[in-house]
């Protein structure tokens, strides 16, 4: 199983969260997530300014296997998509936590975080999944 990052927050739609500061994050995928991907081909995000809701698609990700939705952890406004992404859709299978990032938004309410999972309760998730 891939390294689970003890900072960051989860969802169980396998993307991660990495607070910035304040009201900022960072929004990514789990190598777990990108494992089960393979080959990463193109990425579509959304553009800066505009508005994201909590678990609703925001982008998607197309591989060699299956092209799926990305959701947003949080509600807030996108601060910056990761542009390097377009022309290098294959760092996230090479670097999902750091070169692979998303979105970064600005939350509206930084509550929302405490209902995402940790690094353990992510790891058992995972677990679970695969019985």
């Amino acid at each position: 199983m891939s390294q689970i990052p003890e900072d960051l927050k989860y969802t169980k739609e396998h993307e991660w969260v990495r607070i910035l500061d304040g009201d900022n994050i960072r929004v990514g995928i789990t190598a777990h997530a990108a494992e089960q991907l393979g080959d990463i081909t193109m990425v579509e995000l959304p553009r800066e300014g505009d508005e994201v809701e909590k678990e609703d698609e925001f982008g998607s990700i197309e591989s060699v296997k299956a092209v799926s939705a990305v959701y947003s952890p949080v509600t807030g406004t996108v601060t910056k998509a990761n542009e390097v992404l377009e022309d290098n859709p294959e760092y996230i299978n090479e670097d999902p936590y750091d070169e692979g990032w998303l979105i970064e938004v600005h939350m509206t309410d930084p509550g929302e975080l405490a209902e995402l999972m940790s690094a353990s309760e992510y790891e058992k998730h995972i677990a679970e999944a695969e019985d």
